[in-house]
C-alpha cells in the first residue's frame, strides 16, 4: 500500500490530495469534500480507510485551494467543484498505476452534487457513485443523465436531508438505492455509523465495478 500526498493541476489552480494505492488496486474512488471540509475529513478517512482494505485506491481530494475557500460562495459553485473532479478524473485515469481500473465517486454535503453532476458528464466512464448525508438535489437536471450506479446513504434521524435524497433519487433513471444507517445524524458520528458508511460504500464499489469488468 502507497500513500503520498500530490497536487493535480487545474489551471488556474493546483490541488492537493493524498493518493493511496493498494499493490493491485481493484478500482480507484475519487472523493468529493462538502462545504467546510477538507481531504484532512476525519470522516471522509475513516471511509477511505475501509475502502483501500478492500483493495481500492482513494484520491482524497481538495476541489477548492485555501484561498478559494475564503469566499463561502466557491463552497456552493457546483460548475466550478464538478470541472475540478473531473479535471481530477483525468489525471487519476492516466496514472500508471490506476489507468485501467473502474473510476467511482465518494461524495458528502455539497460534494455529492458535483459527484453526480460530474458523473452526468463523463456518462460510461464512470463506474459508480455513492453520496453519505449529500445534497444531491442540488444536481438539479444532471440528474436525469446520471448512467453510473448510485448509492444514497443518509441517517435515520437527518429527515431533512433523507426528505431531499428521496426526491433527488425519483429523478435517477440509472440503477440506484437509498441507504438509511438508523439512530445516526447527519454527520455520522453516532458509534458505528461511519462504519456502516463504509461497509455499504465497499460493497457498491465492488458490486459495481464487477459489473463494469464484465
Amino acid at each position: 500500500m502507497r500513500q503520498r500526498s500530490v497536487e493535480i493541476p487545474a489551471p488556474p489552480a493546483r490541488l492537493g490530495a493524498d493518493f493511496t494505492i493498494p499493490d493491485r488496486p481493484s478500482g480507484v474512488v475519487l472523493f468529493a469534500h462538502g462545504s467546510g471540509s477538507s481531504r484532512f475529513s476525519k470522516r471522509n478517512r475513516h471511509v477511505a480507510n475501509r475502502l483501500n482494505a478492500a483493495g481500492f485506491a482513494t484520491l482524497l481530494l481538495d476541489l477548492l485551494t485555501v484561498e478559494e475557500e475564503l469566499n463561502r460562495a466557491n463552497v456552493f459553485e457546483i460548475g466550478l467543484l464538478t470541472e475540478r473532479l473531473v479535471t481530477a478524473t483525468n489525471w487519476v485515469r492516466k496514472h500508471s498505476k490506476t489507468e485501467e481500473v473502474p473510476v467511482g465517486f465518494f461524495g458528502a454535503s455539497t460534494g455529492s452534487a458535483a459527484a453526480l453532476c460530474a458523473a452526468a458528464e463523463l456518462g460510461n466512464e464512470l463506474d459508480a457513485v455513492v453520496s453519505r448525508g449529500g445534497r444531491p438535489d442540488l444536481a438539479g437536471e444532471a440528474l436525469w443523465r446520471v448512467t453510473a450506479p448510485t448509492l444514497l446513504i443518509v441517517g435515520g434521524s437527518d429527515l431533512n436531508v433523507l426528505a431531499l435524497n428521496e426526491e433527488a433519487a425519483a429523478r435517477l433513471r440509472c440503477r440506484h438505492e437509498i441507504a438509511v444507517v438508523p439512530g445516526a445524524s447527519h454527520l455520522f458520528e453516532e458509534p458505528g455509523a461511519l462504519d456502516r458508511v463504509g461497509e455499504l460504500a465497499a460493497a457498491w464499489f465492488s458490486d459495481s465495478m464487477s459489473e463494469a469488468r464484465i
